[in-house]
């Protein structure tokens, strides 16, 4: 497995400096399924002397075995390493290759062409220089095609290879590809993709593959091979902005402290000034640590640890910048989202939110509008679905330092992340920071929630009730202001029903709107407790995610979940607004526990199982874990708070 070459023999050591210097382009190969791109890169890999000999002789025998050649040479499976993917003949994970020629070295992502792999795509593209495009020439631009194309446009890949591949179906006829380039530039204008080199390829036979082939002696421009080892990759990283997200801080010992990551662009010295980001400390380098010894400068994509002249307090997730020419800072900002998950998005759930090396928690708003990307038209939304693209605001809950996606890949790029199952559901790209944020601030009181419900004799807290509908929520919860109304405490009661008359009388019951609902109440009893009252919220609030994010607002120990259990069989029984039987009848959609889940607790403060109990013995029983807690201590015992 080696490129013929006379040095091999003669001088390996220049044989191995010269692979040593040799520039690497990495490329991403997409579009629908069956396009060929497997075959394509198997294809290449083949023909650049890649492959070890028991490696083809496994493909020989996969070949005979599961290919789908009719037992010659099947390239896909060259790459088609999951069983799955052999089966089916088709591709589902993202699979990466290396190979080089004598003038370049390559890595390629083999991407999957089913739509719902489309986020296997976006995770691939995320690194690439190039996009081959590979378009069956039976079929033509399909909405894949269309999709993939906006995404390489997205992510800001400059350069793509029209590869119209499968020319020997259709008689190698050069109308036929006149027609689907013609079609394709018409839409990749739109999206502002205009470097386009198409190509007709058969990549089972290697026409126009590595050499122009006699079959279509009408096309005179490069082979797909000559291409990619000629394309120029403009690689102005080393022209931009210093960046570098702090990865470690490195304290080996009380005399080194040092700041290690991989410089996202620009170049930095010995003696720059540096700005840390979002303290807008400055300092200047001092040293600049590699596991080789110190440099005088470094470059991007370079890893590095670097020293300051003084001490500035900087974490991982900081970014060091030029003190120049600083990325902005802000908590708020505009960004398209690709949406990558089979859960739609909901406006208003919390999701982690991680951008270079740094994660936070942020929360999305309703779209402003999807891409249709057939036709590039905005649409209304009010969520996004799996594989949709939209443009939303994007709230989280402290500063970052950033750049706009356009401007810089690294600091201007975000995943996102479920905060329950830790699955990236998500890609994002900033925009622009929101005017909003940098002209609001958290206005200091003087008297605060201490001396409210100081005042008031007690401490402030949420006692927050959840459960099924008909499990007894508002009953207890009812029992227990009662309670705390004769101890003469100060309390409020937010009730499912009740709220929804008012506050958000607007929303319906689907999951988004079950999530705004939780989030706008959430935010009232945050409030409330600043004011001094002890809140009891009695809602289904059926999502852990949107109780998480409640508790969240809270300080530690102002928020006691009370999970009020009762079995699906004994709330249907009970059903006291007939509620279940229309559900069952259909006449009700998204409702909880018969289409619509119920994610229960995992570790409330207080556990009801009202099936065991009256609601009167449950209301003590939450009473009595107030008294425990020093909740319902008497008035002068608060000196001290």
């Amino acid at each position: 497995m080696a490129h013929k070459s006379d040095l091999i023999a003669t001088d390996i050591q220049a044989y191995l400096k010269s692979h040593e210097h040799k520039s690497l382009l990495r490329f991403i190969t997409c579009g629908s399924v069956d396009d060929g791109k497997s075959t394509l890169i198997g294809r290449l890999l083949y023909e650049s002397k890649m492959i070890f000999e028991d490696q083809l002789s496994t493909l020989e025998a996969d070949s005979k075995k599961v290919g789908t050649q009719g037992g010659e040479l099947d390239f896909a499976l060259l790459v088609d390493g999951l069983a799955a993917e052999r089966e089916q003949g088709i591709t589902i994970d993202v699979a990466y290759r290396f190979f080089s020629t004598d003038r370049r070295k390559f890595i390629v992502a083999d991407t999957p062409g089913h739509e719902q792999y489309t986020r296997n795509m976006v995770t691939g593209a995320s690194t690439a220089d190039v996009a081959v495009i590979l378009i069956d020439a039976r079929k033509g631009v399909l909405t894949q095609t269309r999709r993939h194309s906006y995404i390489v446009s997205l992510i800001g890949i400059k350069h793509v290879v029209l590869a119209i591949n499968k020319m020997d179906l259709v008689g190698y006829s050069q109308q036929i590809f006149d027609t689907i380039v013609t079609e394709y530039r018409e839409f990749a204008a739109q999206i502002g993709l205009d470097n386009i080199v198409p190509v007709p390829l058969s990549a089972l036979r290697g026409d126009n593959m590595l050499e122009r082939s006699s079959a279509t002696p009408w096309y005179q421009g490069p082979t797909l091979m000559e291409y990619l080892e000629t394309v120029e990759i403009e690689d102005d990283l080393q022209h931009r902005p210093f960046r570098l997200p702090v990865q470690w801080v490195n304290r080996p010992n009380q005399d080194f402290r040092g700041f290690a990551g991989t410089i996202a662009s620009g170049v930095i010295r010995k003696g720059d000034t540096i700005r840390a980001l979002p303290s807008g400390r400055t300092s200047k380098v001092a040293r600049i640590v590699t596991h080789d010894g110190d440099l005088e400068q470094a470059v991007a994509g370079q890893s590095i640890t670097l020293t300051l002249t003084d001490e500035v307090d900087i974490s991982r997730g900081d970014v060091i910048a030029a003190a120049a020419s600083p990325p902005a800072v802000a908590d708020q900002f505009q960004a398209t989202i690709i949406w990558m998950h089979e859960e739609a998005m909901l406006p208003g759930r919390p999701y982690l939110i991680k951008l270079g090396s740094r994660t936070v928690t942020g929360s999305i708003t309703a779209p402003k509008y999807k891409v249709n990307v057939n036709t590039l038209e905005h649409l209304a939304a009010k969520q996004l679905e799996l594989n949709e693209i939209g443009v939303c605001n994007l709230s989280l809950d402290r500063a970052v330092a950033f750049d706009p996606y356009t401007d810089n890949r690294e600091t201007g790029g975000f995943i996102l992340i479920d905060k329950i199952s830790n699955d990236t559901v998500g890609a994002g790209l900033l925009s622009f920071a929101l005017r909003r944020a940098e002209n609001i601030h958290w206005q200091a009181l003087d008297v605060n929630k201490h001396a409210r419900a100081g005042l008031k004799g007690q401490r402030a807290c949420v006692l927050w009730f959840t459960g099924l509908s008909g499990a007894g929520k508002s009953t207890i919860a009812n029992l227990v202001e009662k309670r705390l109304h004769s101890l003469g405490r100060h309390t409020y009661t937010l009730d499912g029903d009740n709220v929804r008359h008012g506050l958000n009388k607007d929303l319906g019951f689907t999951d988004a709107d079950r999530v705004e609902n939780i989030r706008r109440v959430a935010e009232v009893s945050k409030l409330m407790v600043d004011a001094g009252l002890i809140v009891l919220v009695s809602f289904i609030s059926p999502f852990r995610s949107e109780r998480r994010l409640a508790r969240e607002l809270m300080q530690p120990g102002e928020f006691l979940e009370v999970f009020v259990d009762t079995p699906l069989e004994e709330a249907e029984k009970r059903d006291p607004k007939g509620l279940y039987k229309k559900a069952r009848r259909g006449e009700l959609q998204n409702f909880t526990g018969i289409d619509s889940p119920y994610e229960a607790p995992e570790k409330p403060e207080i556990h009801l199982r009202t099936a065991l109990s009256s609601p009167e013995a449950a209301a003590e029983d939450i009473m009595n874990r107030l008294r425990d807690a020093g909740m319902l201590y008497p008035a002068d015992e608060l000196s001290g708070l």
